[in-house]
């Protein structure tokens, strides 16, 4: 948890800790997993630590990064690889913060602590989740 004004590029690296641990602790390979990310996580020193972690990456360039690497010319390297098609599925992940922002006290953040918000986030996760798989089963009741 951040404070609502933080960015959340700085804590990339301590969620990808995380996230590398929890697929370690299952027995899971890290060689499959692709970071889909927007143009907030296109920082220089992003791509330089998502390559020593050797982390396939998606994730567009800023306008005004494109417009320093064309002004340097053939010093300004080549585009890093863009993927549209993959990047298309970054959609998903951006409808279920859009459910969860439908949560007024999630989308406002009333709470005072932060652990309570953390409840209030995993309360809205679970009951999301809860109904995407009423509705996938078919099952009303």
């Amino acid at each position: 948890m951040t404070a609502g004004q933080a960015g959340d590029n700085p804590q990339l690296v301590s969620l990808l800790e995380a996230y590398a641990q929890q697929r370690r602790d299952q027995g899971e390979s890290n060689r499959d997993f692709r970071l889909l990310a927007d143009k907030a996580y296109s920082h220089p020193s992003t791509r330089a630590e998502l390559r020593s972690r050797r982390i396939k990456h998606t994730i567009p360039e800023r306008t005004d990064q494109i417009a320093r690497r064309k002004a340097k010319g053939s010093a300004g390297g080549r585009p890093p690889a863009f993927g549209a098609d993959l990047y298309a599925r970054r959609n998903t992940v951006e409808r279920g913060f859009n459910r969860l922002k439908q949560w007024r006290g999630i989308a406002t953040r009333y709470d005072k602590y932060a652990l309570t918000y953390l409840g209030g986030v995993l309360l809205a996760s679970t009951v999301i989740h809860a109904r995407v798989g009423v509705c996938e089963s078919g099952d009303t009741t």
